[in-house]
């Protein structure tokens, strides 16, 4: 029973530090590109169709102080106006104090040809973001109890005016996305106006801007068999290294990993962290993530993934587990002319 108490007692004391002090970080997906719209604004109807898409993400279910983060999206392209539109709704819930964001989300983008095969979108994104926190529900401080009868009822945690309160927040985002018919480079900056976070009444906490640049090559590796289809069209077989780069505030983190792609069947390996460059001290190895996908010729996108966690947590923390879905909608009239020359090459996961 006492090493149950100290157990809950580190967790606590583990989410609490993961929630309150590290100022605020967003929460990510391993299968990055599988969440477009969560990565950068810049996606929103790059697909040029209507594409719709869930994600679900565990983190450290072998903890208390575990994540759970939903998002669901939809974005399309509006072709007479060159214009890309989506709608994001994210949730996420932190740690032993139950930290939970609710995070509504509507962005634009527009599309730039400005080369033979070569484009860029610039993207923008405005954000309502809810913020609540079971301090006193979650948790219990010493003076909740009382000291004449300490295993007696919890008295009322109200001594910190306001602290408890739903916070709400405006946060503006920007993003950017250049791509060829195999290269593309991407950068967003999330929270470019920096909301006030703080849960105390007259407090100030920032929330830190959020840097991600994400770049990759697809490399073909030849014709695949015949689809059994009516395209009379070989299947494709793609390798394409990747990397996503993430800073905010003093976090940093990168993703380096590659997919293999075999139609329908996608494979993805990646190493996330910066071991050269130690936080606080710390160790700066977070995971290596290994993932498995398919994309149906029906439009489909089906994703699972496995964080083998390689920090100084270890895999008793239980890793990540991470589901996608997504569907893209077929075209209102399939024989007619595309929009660009290219598609693209971004993986789906």
């Amino acid at each position: 029973m006492f090493k149950s108490q100290i157990n809950t007692v580190f967790f606590t004391l583990a989410g609490l530090l993961v929630s309150i002090t590290c100022h605020g970080q967003d929460p990510q997906y391993s299968q990055y590109y599988a969440a477009p719209l969560y990565l950068n604004p810049a996606f929103a109807g790059s697909e040029l169709a209507t594409r719709v898409g869930v994600n679900y993400r565990n983190q450290w279910p072998g903890l208390d102080a575990n994540f759970n983060t939903f998002s669901a999206y939809i974005d399309t392209f509006l072709e007479e106006y060159n214009t890309g539109i989506g709608f994001l709704v994210t949730n996420d819930t932190e740690g032993a104090a139950g930290l939970m964001s609710t995070n509504i989300s509507g962005m634009i983008s527009y599309e730039l040809k400005i080369a033979d095969q070569a484009y860029f979108r610039p993207g923008f994104q405005a954000s309502y973001i809810r913020r609540e926190i079971g301090f006193y529900e979650n948790l219990v401080f010493a003076n909740q109890i009382n000291p004449s009868d300490p295993f007696g009822p919890i008295l009322p945690g109200d001594d910190l005016p306001g602290f408890g309160d739903p916070v709400n927040l405006l946060s503006v985002s920007l993003g950017g996305l250049f791509f060829t018919e195999n290269f593309w480079f991407g950068f967003t900056g999330h929270h470019v106006n920096q909301p006030n976070q703080s849960f105390l009444e007259d407090g100030i906490s920032h929330l830190p801007i959020k840097f991600s640049v994400h770049t990759g090559y697809r490399i073909s590796l030849g014709q695949g068999p015949m689809r059994r289809d009516f395209t009379h069209t070989h299947r494709q077989r793609y390798f394409t290294p990747t990397l996503n780069y993430k800073r905010q505030g003093p976090f940093e983190q990168l993703d380096l990993g590659a997919y293999f792609y075999f139609e329908p069947v996608v494979f993805g390996a990646w190493y996330r962290g910066l071991p050269y460059k130690p936080i606080e001290q710390q160790s700066n190895r977070d995971a290596i993530v290994m993932m498995v996908g398919f994309n149906l010729t029906s439009g489909f996108n089906i994703g699972y993934s496995f964080d083998y966690t390689v920090s100084q947590l270890g895999i008793q923390s239980g890793g990540a587990h991470e589901v996608s879905l997504s569907y893209i909608f077929p075209p209102k009239n399939p024989g007619a002319p595309r929009k660009r020359d290219t598609i693209l090459p971004c993986p789906k996961f």
